[in-house]
């Protein structure tokens, strides 16, 4: 077994909760949306085996700080990398899935000379969602919409917090059961916590600050190797969109990967999969 402990550390201007496990070069892991760094559960003790393993709560997430503001991608792009300054790290492979993995390609394109090696997880960029929408793709993406409503997301979920989440874990993966017991009380927990729905409502809030930053830096590819990988069976992004296509407009190292029988959340639906996808792509990383 590796050693795995849970930290804090004041960075940013925020309190960040993080987990710190393994040794070796260091490998930073980004949740998203519905979840908090819970959701590496399954990549922790195996890539922590041959990486340091760096899982933070995303600002608004989990045990992290849920502050007002802040929730545009460039703001939480420099969160990590204050995180990383603060435990004395310069540079990363990095990993994030749906809303970790928009702060991960700001992060990319703000920190090029940081990450070695980006993977993102069942994504489409927010520059492409807002140049594609059209009503099939409103309807796909209905939560963007209602998350932009102020407070009245919060009031509604408020007290209702296991039947919100339980829709989107069931209709968002190829197993509607693939996520449950402990591990749905877990996400159901951690966002009955003062500020935790506020806080994910914020992140999707940021959207027109998020796409106005993107546009400016849309002729940039980025620059490190690229892993796309995602779900097949996922309505909203592999069946509706081209995703070899749409990481190819993104980065020109790319290697894109379907995930078959899995929705949205590939690292907790077929995380053994996964795991060897990851250890393939990092095999020569060392720090």
């Amino acid at each position: 077994m590796i050693a795995q402990a849970n930290h804090t550390v004041q960075a940013n201007g925020i309190r960040q909760n993080y987990i710190d496990a393994g040794a070796g070069a260091p490998v930073v892991l980004l949740h998203g949306f519905p979840e908090t760094n819970f959701a590496w559960r399954h990549q922790i003790p195996v890539l922590g085996e041959l990486y340091r393993i760096i899982a933070p709560d995303l600002r608004g997430y989990g045990e992290t700080d849920k502050p007002a503001s802040g929730y545009d991608k460039r703001t939480m792009a420099n969160d990590l990398a204050a995180l990383l300054d603060t435990l004395g790290i310069q540079k990363v492979a990095l990993v994030g899935h749906d809303r970790g993995a928009r702060v991960a390609t700001r992060f990319a394109k703000d920190f090029p000379d940081r990450v070695e090696r980006l993977v993102v997880m069942d994504n489409v960029p927010t520059r492409v969602v807002a140049r594609e929408i059209n009503a099939e793709i409103a309807k796909a993406y209905w939560f963007f919409l209602f998350h932009l409503v102020p407070d009245l997301p919060e009031t509604l979920i408020s007290g209702k917090e296991e039947p919100w989440l339980r829709w989107f874990f069931s209709d968002w993966a190829y197993d509607p059961a693939a996520i449950s017991g402990e591990a749905f009380d877990t996400y159901v927990r951690a966002f009955r916590a003062p500020g935790a729905v506020r806080g994910a409502m914020a992140d999707y809030r940021a959207n027109a600050e998020d796409v106005a930053q993107d546009l400016v830096d849309a002729d940039v590819k980025i620059a490190c190797p690229t892993l796309a990988l995602w779900g097949a069976d996922f309505g909203a992004v592999g069946k509706m969109f081209d995703m070899p296509k749409v990481w190819g407009e993104m980065a020109d190292d790319l290697r894109a990967v379907p995930i078959e029988r899995c929705g949205h959340l590939p690292h907790e639906e077929r995380p053994e999969a996964v795991n060897a996808l990851l250890l393939e792509f990092l095999e020569t990383w060392n720090g």
